[in-house]
């Protein structure tokens, strides 16, 4: 189950990327284009393009990083644990799911009929889950995990 909702993230991550690279390129054209001269001192539609592109640009890197991180992590690696730890999909109570990966952090899926938010270390919740086990309250919350997977 988790090697099909880690490759859903993948394929997400992948059409994401290649869309942001097509609107980045877009962008970059706009910023470049000898008919966007600005056509006086108070223009600054050229300007305003050459910031989207450097701004799309460093999105596109984001997303490949993330994308690259995303296919170098092996689900198939983790070993079975009944404590939460990297590649972990948690169960709440309340019906949330959560998955403790290596990057994409805020990205929602639905996968098997349910919604999956991914974590990453720099979330919060992420560090109050990791470790934890079956059972356990997520702290700050009244949240019981019952499925970790």
């Amino acid at each position: 189950m988790k090697a099909q909702l880690f490759e859903s993230i993948r394929e997400e991550l992948r059409a994401r990327l290649l869309r942001l690279k097509e609107a980045a390129q877009d962008a970059h054209a706009a910023a470049t284009d000898t008919d966007s001269k600005a056509e006086s001192k108070y223009d600054t539609r050229n300007l305003e393009a050459s910031y989207l592109a450097s701004g799309q640009a460093k999105q596109v890197e984001e997303l490949a990083e993330s994308l690259r991180l995303f296919e170098a992590f092996d689900v198939m690696l983790i070993e079975r644990s009944e404590k939460i730890v990297m590649g972990s999909l948690v169960g709440t109570a309340d019906s949330a799911w959560y998955l403790l990966a290596p990057s994409a952090g805020g990205l929602e899926i639905i996968h098997d009929g349910r919604e999956v938010t991914v974590l990453t270390p720099s979330s919060p919740l992420y560090q109050k889950l990791l470790g934890k086990a079956l059972g356990h309250s997520i702290e700050g919350s009244s949240r019981v995990i019952t499925t970790v997977l």
